[in-house]
Parts: structure tokens; C-alpha cells; sequence
């Protein structure tokens, strides 16, 4: 998903330069891999940042796109919404989207963010958006559309493994989108069902 649309008076554009996370849910693993590109403008500040992180235990990883310290802003505010609601990610991220729409700063990040863990994939948006895939597969950032695409076919038309398409499909994503390089990190739980 390279842009997101307002969806109310209150929300605004937000492009996305930033970056490309994909997640695919197969084979009983989900699998969430982002590049490790950081720019600013038209430079390439960084190659390898880490922008697939884990929390609570290693239970469930986030993956975001954005501007870092907005990322890292609402990383830290899901972590603790999560710690206030154990085991439930969807009400930590249905209480954190709230938190986005109605908090002034907040409202001011931009970045967007997947979390994942054993039963959930989930996408948290700037405009209070808390949106699960129905097919396991979800992306974000600049190259999000590309590589969610080449997952898909991935997915219908080979046998590779969850962990294998994300990395296939990060690799396409590059290949097309500026803003995406093949620095790629893939991280995996095996799901509870």
C-alpha cells in the first residue's frame, strides 16, 4: 500500500517513501520481513536498519513503515496498550487506533505499522484503521503494493514456504520501488492454528 486516502475531515493524505514490510500468513507460520533502506528526500541515508521488531516475549512482532522515530513512537505505545490487555492484540491495537485518532500528537505521526503473533495479523493506521487480511497477506510503505502482489501469485503458484515468499516478494519489491532495497530481514513464529 503506497498511500492511504482520508476517511474523514479530521485525516490527512499520507504518502508513504519509506520503506516496504510485508507479511504472509502460510503453511502454518506467518512470516514478516521488511528492507533496511532509510531516506531522506532522494538520499539513501542508511541500508540496514532493523525495522521488524519484537515485543512481549517474542510473542508477536511489529513491522513498520514510516518515519522512524513516529514508528518507534507507536511501537512503544502498542507494547504498552498490549501489556494492559495480555493476550488480546486485537483490542491493544483497537485501543491504540483510538489513542491515533483522538490524541493531537499522535494524530501527527506518520507511520504505519503490522503486528503480528501466532493467531492475528493485524495493520494499524494513522486514520484509526484496524484492518485484518483475509488472506494472511498484508503490506505497507512504498513498495507495500508490489510485494503484496508478487506474494499473492506467490502463494497460488509455487510451494515455497511463508518465510521464502516474504523474501521473494521484498526482492520484487526492490527491483521496482526506489525506495526499497534487497537488504532484506525476515522474522517467523509458527501459528496456533
Amino acid at each position: 500500500m503506497s498511500s492511504l486516502e482520508p476517511t474523514s475531515p479530521h485525516s490527512r493524505r499520507v504518502s508513504s517513501h519509506s520503506t516496504t514490510i510485508l507479511s504472509v500468513r502460510h503453511k502454518g507460520v506467518v512470516a514478516i520481513g521488511g528492507d533496511g533502506q532509510a531516506t531522506y528526500g532522494n538520499t539513501v541515508l542508511k541500508a540496514d536498519i532493523r525495522k521488524i521488531r519484537w515485543i512481549l516475549d517474542r510473542k508477536v512482532l511489529i513491522g513498520f513503515a514510516g518515519s522512524t522515530a513516529d514508528a518507534f513512537a507507536l511501537l512503544e505505545r502498542f507494547e504498552a496498550r498490549a501489556k494492559d490487555f495480555p493476550g488480546n492484540i486485537v483490542r491493544a491495537a483497537t485501543e491504540l487506533a483510538r489513542d491515533w485518532r483522538t490524541d493531537r500528537a499522535l494524530r501527527r505521526l506518520e507511520a504505519m505499522i503490522i503486528v503480528v503473533n501466532a493467531d492475528v495479523s493485524l495493520l494499524i493506521t494513522g486514520n484509526g484503521d484496524v484492518l485484518q487480511p483475509a488472506d494472511g497477506i498484508v503490506g505497507i510503505g512504498s513498495g507495500g503494493s508490489y510485494a503484496i502482489s508478487a506474494a499473492r501469485a506467490l502463494v497460488g503458484h509455487s510451494s515455497l514456504s511463508a518465510t521464502e515468499i516474504v523474501r521473494e516478494s521484498l526482492k520484487i519489491a526492490a527491483s521496482l520501488d526506489i525506495y526499497t532495497n534487497d537488504n532484506i530481514l525476515v522474522e517467523e513464529i509458527p501459528c496456533g492454528k
